[in-house]
């Protein structure tokens, strides 16, 4: 298996963005004040545009803020976290690692798109393979499948926009899919959260989801660690350092419904292995607090 997941033909900047240690409540297109900000906990609360439920969001618990502070200093790297409900309307976001490349966490709309366009037994295998081992030539075989490149990007942005990323709001900018190279996508964070908070409750997305609970064990780092998760990853390198920037997307059950999580991370010493292990740890600190974290549901039809 090669590691280098993501489908790409050029790199792009990460973005980053000093650690977080304010919670910001944002409600229009621009931050609050300075002077308004809270100085604790080390986390941003998100109100996200076009919502379905206003109110519905994670209660976030003091244990985990607490626990978050104290464990981000361990980690030898950048890391982001953003949870949100199923359904809900507010995200909170931790850590200090803001946007980067999709790699192959982008399979997931990727495979939905195409499942929509052509549900025959060879595109479920390929979908199968995409999402479970995150196979690069199943995944460049579903894009075919949709046209040509114009016409694949457009199924592939339809279902990001429809999980609500056309109307972001001040979450961040709109994601874009890269029509030359769908795995070099820049995903924010926070729209990946708002993707997965979505994702259970589109049409036809059953299959997926489904396939999300059945990663091969060599990739079930990260969420992985949680019993009953469904969940993406992907991962790549920096083409000109070579530093490992490792993702996932998933749910995750909770005693009061799902929550939607966003993971990422870059150890410092670039590698691989060591920034799988810092997601692990991230749904492990997660895992201590699931009982606390307010869950959501798919709104009635």
């Amino acid at each position: 298996m090669v590691r280098s997941t993501g489908i790409v033909s050029a790199w792009r900047p990460t973005l980053r963005a000093a650690p977080m240690v304010v919670l910001l409540i944002i409600s229009s297109c621009a931050l609050l004040p300075g002077d308004r900000t809270a100085p604790e906990p080390p986390a941003v609360l998100v109100k996200t545009a076009g919502t379905w439920r206003p109110g519905l969001s994670v209660s976030m618990p003091d244990a985990l803020a607490a626990d978050f502070t104290q464990l981000q200093p361990q980690l030898a790297g950048q890391v982001g976290m953003a949870i949100m409900p199923v359904g809900g309307s507010r995200m909170t976001i931790f850590g200090d690692w803001v946007s980067g490349i999709a790699w192959s966490t982008i399979k997931v709309p990727l495979a939905i798109a195409a499942l929509r366009h052509d549900p025959e037994d060879v595109i479920v295998d390929e979908a199968t393979a995409a999402i479970t081992v995150s196979d690069n030539g199943a995944a460049e075989a579903l894009w075919q499948s949709l046209g040509d490149g114009l016409q694949a990007a457009k199924a592939v942005q339809d279902v990001i926009d429809e999980a609500g990323d056309a109307t972001t709001g001040v979450a961040g900018p709109r994601t874009t899919l890269d029509y030359i190279s769908f795995g070099g996508t820049e995903w924010s964070l926070a729209n990946q959260a708002r993707f997965a908070s979505r994702l259970p409750c589109l049409p036809e997305t059953g299959t997926v989801t489904k396939l999300m609970s059945e990663i091969t064990p060599e990739q079930a780092w990260g969420l992985g660690v949680l019993a009953g998760s469904a969940f993406k990853g992907g991962w790549g390198p920096d083409d000109e350092t070579g530093i490992y920037t490792v993702r996932q997307l998933g749910l995750v059950p909770v005693p009061s419904g799902t929550i939607a999580v966003a993971l990422a991370a870059q150890a410092d010493s670039g590698s691989f292995e060591d920034a799988t292990e810092i997601l692990s740890q991230l749904a492990t600190l997660i895992g201590r607090n699931l009982a606390d974290l307010h869950g959501g549901s798919c709104p009635p039809d």
